[in-house]
């Protein structure tokens, strides 16, 4: 058994500015979004990317995060809380942001951006999906660090106490998540895009990816205090996960059958 070690949530002040290890974690996302999505777009010039769009692609993402991840943690988990107290919707700093949401904030951002630049919304979510799992994996560790969205109660040998929730020995389900969610999906789906895939491929393996993961990670996380477990004895988190991995079947399966009816010639070499 370990036992957390309680950071202290603020790493360190600039003047009177506290800037927290969570914060942090959020800016590293957004750095491995810059740095990987300028590798994808160099190999990908001929296909018409180009490694400023990650820039400005970083530019309507952030927003989309920010802003779904705030408004999808108010609608699924507190809707009743937030009615009643409408001004904390704003006080983003208290803590409160949903991945689900703010996937559905991305995608909205994404598709403005296509746009602007005349792509399709496909082809842009095709070159993002392998962008995010390790932006994912910051989050889990800055959730780590701050010691909170702990596991359930276990006496399984690597279990660990944290003292700022109780004394009980509980899974480190955010380093499962972080090696889950972010390390392995990124690998599967990296290897997975290196090779060209019909349009739609690879967001739905991004869908199946982290909905299935996501839905096994649950397993060992303590469901939200104002919530418990909700019908079939699942958390928030794996019915919201369901519908991913669902649609991601669905589009994988519709996008390698549109490219067979477009490019029977082909459809071999994209298997």
């Amino acid at each position: 058994m370990f036992v957390h070690p309680q950071f202290d949530p603020i790493a360190f002040h600039i003047g009177p500015l506290a800037v927290r290890w969570y914060g942090l974690m959020y800016l590293l996302a957004f750095a491995l979004f810059v740095v990987l999505g300028k590798v994808r777009a160099r190999r990908n010039l001929q296909t018409g990317w180009h490694p400023r769009d990650v820039d400005d692609m970083l530019f309507y993402g952030v927003f989309g995060v920010i802003v779904g991840g705030r408004v999808g943690y108010v609608l699924f988990y507190k809707p009743l809380y937030y009615a009643a107290q409408p001004l904390e919707i704003l006080q983003v700093w208290t803590g409160g942001m949903s991945f689900h949401g703010g996937f559905l904030g991305v995608l909205v951002a994404l598709w403005l951006f296509a746009r602007s630049r005349g792509k399709r919304w496909l082809d842009v979510t095709d070159f993002v999906a392998p962008l995010v799992p390790l932006g994912l994996a910051a989050g889990r560790l800055g959730n780590f660090i701050n010691g909170e969205l702990v596991g359930r109660v276990t006496d399984v040998p690597w279990a660990m106490v944290f003292p700022q929730v109780d004394m009980l020995s509980r899974h480190p389900s955010q380093l499962y998540q972080f090696a889950l969610e972010g390390v392995l999906l990124f690998v599967l789906l990296w290897w997975y895009a290196r090779r060209a895939r019909p349009t739609g491929a690879v967001s739905g393996a991004f869908l199946i990816g982290y909905g299935v993961l996501r839905f096994a990670a649950e397993f060992a996380r303590e469901p939200d205090d104002f919530l418990g477990l909700l019908a079939g004895g699942l958390t928030m988190g794996q019915w919201l996960s369901l519908p991913m991995a669902a649609a991601g079947v669905v589009m994988v399966v519709w996008a390698y059958r549109r490219a067979g009816k477009q490019h029977p010639t082909v459809i071999d070499r994209l298997r």
